[in-house]
């Protein structure tokens, strides 16, 4: 059963759960949300406060009211989902990618290191490292992006289904963790803007130059060392979220 934590106003708590559930894919296109009286008997909160989180995730895109139906959740072609997001969906559904969507891993090999690896990674450049390649599309057979995942070449011996270009059902940092008792204790994300490649164009079917979104992310253990480094591409006009709370400092 959920519950209120005092740190933030309730309304946004109510809105970043029914995000996560939406963007981890355990809430799928057309599934209902709560109505506004099941979040007040689910949380424990005013009506207007139910009905103000409901609101904010209209306006975010992320639902919409249907008569005679209720609050669903509205189409997903516009979002985007982060390393955040992923892991998220593992966590919460077991399964990497939301209902209809699937990846096609296109490369799986031992190569050396460029040296922004090497150095995302803590190795010296040239140094033996893993590379994964893999393109994801939604329910329509459209890409959605384009991804490189990079790991220590030290993971081949233990790790050996990280060169076969098939997916890892569980995922490559639960996979690793299985196999080496590694876990994945953080995660970091960077963003940017920038311009599609001709060979980003052609994988993702648009036309070179135009916008796209860059990332990459970080997935740490416990000590500090980084598991997996991973870059990725995605097509203009998606959407990634993030909140926060401003508070006063004045008294």
């Amino acid at each position: 059963m959920p519950s209120i934590e005092r740190t933030e106003p309730p309304y946004l708590q109510i809105v970043r759960h029914i995000r996560e559930e939406i963007l981890s894919g355990r809430l799928a296109e057309g599934d209902r949300v709560p109505s506004a009286r099941q979040i007040v008997a689910d949380w424990d909160v005013a009506l207007a406060t139910a009905s103000k989180a409901l609101n904010a995730l209209r306006a975010e895109g992320l639902v919409q009211g249907i008569p005679g139906v209720g609050t669903v959740v509205a189409a997903q072609g516009s979002l985007y989902r982060s390393a955040r997001d992923r892991r998220l969906a593992i966590h919460r559904t077991g399964k990497i990618y939301p209902p209809g969507h699937y990846a096609r891993i296109r490369a799986a090999e031992l190569t050396t290191a460029p040296e922004r690896v090497a150095a995302a990674l803590g190795l010296d450049t040239g140094a033996p490292v893993i590379r994964r390649q893999r393109t994801t599309y939604d329910s329509d057979d459209t890409p959605v992006s384009t991804s490189t995942s990079w790991f220590d070449g030290d993971l081949a011996g233990t790790c050996p289904d990280l060169l076969v270009a098939e997916r890892i059902e569980q995922g490559t940092s639960s996979y690793i963790e299985a196999r080496t008792g590694r876990v994945a204790a953080a995660g970091y994300d960077q963003l940017a803007a920038g311009a599609a490649s001709e060979d980003i164009a052609a994988e993702l079917g648009i036309a070179p130059g135009m916008p796209v979104l860059l990332a990459q992310n970080r997935w740490v253990d416990e000590t500090g060392r980084v598991i997996e480094y991973g870059e990725s591409v995605s097509p203009p006009d998606r959407w990634a979220f993030y909140e926060y709370t401003i508070r006063s400092d004045a008294t």
